[in-house]
This record gives C-alpha cells, structure tokens and sequence, in this order.
C-alpha cells in the first residue's frame, strides 16, 4: 500500500468539510493551495478564505497563488513532494500543475457527471427541478468536469429542501466519497469509466444577476425552485414596484398556493401577515425575504413596518 502525499486545493466552506474528513482519517496533507486574500464589505477589510481558515487553525503550509504557472509557485509545489493532489471547488489548473503528481490529481465535482458539469452544481439541480442529484470523483485533464470519473455517490433532493440544505448534505456525501477514493488509490485499485457526452448533459451555468432574476410569467413551479435554488445564497430576486417607489428584493422562501384568480401577473396581494403575488396558475406566497437596508425576514415582520398600495407589484 502506498502512503500518500497529499496537496489539497479549495476555496469554500463546501471545500473545508472535505478537507477537514481527509485529515480527521489520517491522511497526510502536506500542503493546501486556496485563493488569495481580497478585501470584503463595506470596510473594505481583508477576508480570508474559508479553506485558509481552517488550513491557519490546523498549521498546514498554504500556498495562494495568484497565477497557477509562476515558475515561482511551480517550485514551491514540486517542493511538497506530493504523489497526489485533491481539488474541491477551486479553480482549473494547468496542465503542468495536474500531471504533477505521481499518482494523479482528482476532483470532487457536487453533481452526477457528466451532468451539471459548471461552478453551480448544486443550485441548477435545484433550479431544474431535479429529483435527484449526488457526487463524483474523477481524475482531472485538459477541460472542465470531463475527466475519468472514480466513484459516484447519488442522492435524492427532498421537495422542499434549498440549495444551502443541499450543499450540507452533499458536503458530508462528498467527504465520504472522498475518503473511498483514496483507499482505493492508495490500495491501487482504482477503475475509472470515461465519461461519455450527449446532447442531453445540463450545464451548471456561473450564476449572475440576470439568472437569478425571478420572471413572474413563468410556472408556480418554476419559480418556486428557482427561489430555494438560490436559498441562501446568491437569492433570487425581483422588484417590488409601489406608485413611485421601486425596492429591490431578495426572496429566500416561498409556497405554491393553487388558486384561480383574475388579477393581472405579478400583482401584490397583500394581509396584515401575508403577501402572495399573482402568476398564471396561481400565486406564490412569500415567506422569506429581504428589502434593501434590512436585515433578512418573514413577511409579517416586513408587513409590520410597510403597507404596500393595491397598485404593488412584482416585476
């Protein structure tokens, strides 16, 4: 059995549970590469990734390099002396950094490949209405998500469950996935199965603000899972229009409501403690939101402090 040396690559929260299962089994990491500092919110004040965080808290060597092929940089990592190195929810790597090591570079991608290859995995499963989802290890090439995948984990995506439960819970499936990867690399016993392309594979598209925009003339359905797609984070979003004023608003937290109505799409309608919009086959009740300047909320805290006109729309 080969001893493994091992460098892991990632960014996120979601990369921190993988790495934290890794050497909580014992695995020798010899180095974590994360993404540089840069300055966040309003003070402008230097973050740190979640990765780094964790990687400062447990006294692994980091590496944040701001190009992957700074002959710098590429010595530094020939240094560590890895036989293997680990990718989770970073970013592509050169030819040069993947065919490093000895016994390759593998990735754990948050999808059923080839499906939802992409950096959105988890949220457009969701978005799609998908029943079910999972993970993947594969070994990286030359593109994005296509390698010889390892092992996949498949797992189903509860009706009413957001793309923050989701991540959570792919996190811990990732991380078990992970760790039979390596006793079987470490064991030798890796078959890999090349991934084979139709014109049927989902793109996990980057996300951005025109496809997290919420269009109230699509289905209940369709916007109910574009919403707990987004849920928590980046949030689907809309304006609310109100005679002259206009908000810009993030909702985190609906419910189809199944009613034949005549009003036109997109309308408020408004309670004391409920607020449902108007769309074609029905309303969207909405339970979670936020109004600009404000913290995030239930509908009948925000209907606490605002009363919106019978004019109030969502567009």
């Amino acid at each position: 059995m080969e001893k493994l040396r091992i460098v892991f690559m990632g960014t996120p929260e979601f990369a921190v549970g993988i790495l934290d299962t890794i050497i909580k089994n014992n695995f020798d990491v010899v180095g974590v590469i994360t993404a540089t500092d840069k300055p966040a919110g309003r003070g402008q004040k230097i973050k740190y990734s979640a990765v780094k965080e964790y990687a400062l808290e447990k006294g692994l060597k980091i590496l944040q390099p701001s190009n992957l092929k700074d002959e710098s940089f590429l010595a530094e990592l020939k240094a560590l002396n890895a036989n293997l190195q680990i990718v989770v929810a970073f970013r592509m790597l050169p030819k040069v950094v993947w065919e490093m090591p000895a016994l390759g570079t593998f990735n754990l991608h948050a999808s059923l490949l080839p499906d939802y290859r992409g950096a959105a995995p988890i949220n457009w499963a969701i978005i799609n209405g998908e029943t079910k989802t999972g993970v993947t290890t594969f070994f990286i090439d030359d593109k994005i998500d296509t390698g010889a995948m390892i092992l996949s984990k498949e797992t189903t995506i509860n009706k009413e469950e957001n793309a923050g439960q989701l991540h959570d819970r792919l996190m811990q499936i990732g991380s078990e996935t992970v760790i039979a990867t390596l006793h079987l690399i470490e064991s030798k016993k890796v078959i890999t199965t090349i991934q084979e392309d139709n014109e049927g594979i989902k793109t996990a598209y980057k996300l951005n603000k025109e496809n997290c925009k919420i269009d109230w003339n699509q289905s209940a359905e369709n916007i109910y899972n574009l919403i707990r797609g987004l849920s928590p984070y980046p949030a689907a979003w809309c304006y609310f229009k109100d005679n002259d004023t206009e908000y810009n608003v993030k909702i985190y937290e609906s419910k189809i409501v199944s009613e034949p109505h005549s009003n036109p799409i997109g309308s408020l309608i408004c309670t004391k403690k409920q607020i449902k919009i108007a769309i074609h086959d029905g309303y969207l009740e909405i339970l979670n939101l936020q109004f600009p300047g404000k913290k995030r909320m239930k509908a009948s805290e925000l209907l606490n402090g605002i009363k919106f006109s019978e004019k109030a729309i969502a567009c």
